[in-house]
């Protein structure tokens, strides 16, 4: 194997190392990810300190080390500076970058993921200073992006129970649909109270047949009893959010490859819709997304 190898990634996370140095977390479609040292990086003079800043594209030559390689060389190919300058949008790419860590590998090809994640910050990037509902809008298309990526599509045309289609009544201000995140999306809610007597029923026959109270004993101590005579009582989902017509119609925009910039409007229906795919992520990859904190903070005070 070379001392020296040549890859080409974008910065997701940096830290302190040392005097002057930095340790920079880089996604490349080569290797996926990687730790380097980016040497004298926080010197002021050094060539490197631009280059290993955030969501900066390199081209790089890498030279092998015990524990952690380090950064001889590097030619910057593709930055995105509109990011910086605007918090919505830095937020945004950093929560981004977040799952993106939390789902790519290392010393595996990762060019998808690696693509994926550029055309989400240059589209993030394109958008004008003063279209909030664009960079809400955008960011929950990028989260759903990579749930798909990652093979965890919340389903949203249809119910996760009787797998029929769920179309938004948009004449019906009272319409509502659930959605539960440990069965996968949404759920109609009719077909959820149907479920729940349904439940409701077989705990009445659970507890006669065990000859106890069905008043004092519940769903979960039902499971307890003598399973050899006992037939489990059917699980009923939990439902995390309740949404209207709006929500999930621009739920299931998500899936388009791109978002429609005329249907980019609402921050309190995109934003409500971020955070059912933040719990929806959170769940799944058994992390919390730290950056979310800035969207709540930029963002809820404009609602």
């Amino acid at each position: 194997m070379g001392k020296t190898y040549k890859v080409t990634g974008i910065n997701l996370k940096t830290q302190v190392f040392g005097e002057s140095d930095r340790i920079v977390t880089i996604l490349t479609p080569e290797l996926g990810l990687i730790r380097v040292i980016a040497p004298g990086a926080r010197k002021p003079i050094s060539s490197l300190g631009g280059r290993s800043g955030m969501f900066v594209v390199n081209e790089l030559l890498i030279s092998r080390g015990r524990s952690l390689d380090r950064i001889t060389q590097a030619q910057t190919i593709k930055s995105y500076p509109g990011l910086a300058q605007d918090l919505g949008k830095l937020a945004a790419s950093q929560y981004l970058a977040e799952i993106v860590l939390l789902q790519a590998l290392s010393e595996q090809p990762q060019v998808e993921l690696y693509e994926l994640l550029n055309a989400h910050l240059s589209r993030l990037q394109g958008l004008s200073g003063d279209e909030s509902p664009g960079v809400l809008a955008y960011l929950a298309h990028g989260i759903f992006q990579l749930l798909a990526l990652a093979g965890l599509t919340p389903q949203v045309d249809t119910c996760c129970l009787t797998q029929r289609p769920l179309v938004p009544e948009f004449t019906n201000p009272d319409w509502r649909v659930g959605f539960s995140i440990n069965s996968g999306g949404t759920i109609c809610l009719q077909a959820w109270e149907n479920l729940k007597t349904q439940a409701s029923k077989q705990m009445a026959k659970v507890v006669k047949s065990a000859g106890g109270n069905y008043g004092t004993i519940s769903a979960n101590e039902s499971h307890h009893l003598d399973n050899q005579t006992i037939r489990p009582v059917t699980e009923v989902p939990k439902l995390s959010h309740h949404l209207n017509a709006q929500q999930l119609d621009k739920l299931q925009q998500l899936q388009q490859p791109q978002i429609i910039p005329e249907d980019i409007s609402g921050d309190e229906h995109w934003l409500f819709v971020e955070k059912v795919l933040r719990q929806y992520t959170q769940y799944h990859f058994e992390r919390p997304i730290r950056s979310a904190v800035l969207i709540d903070s930029y963002f809820a005070p404009k609602l």
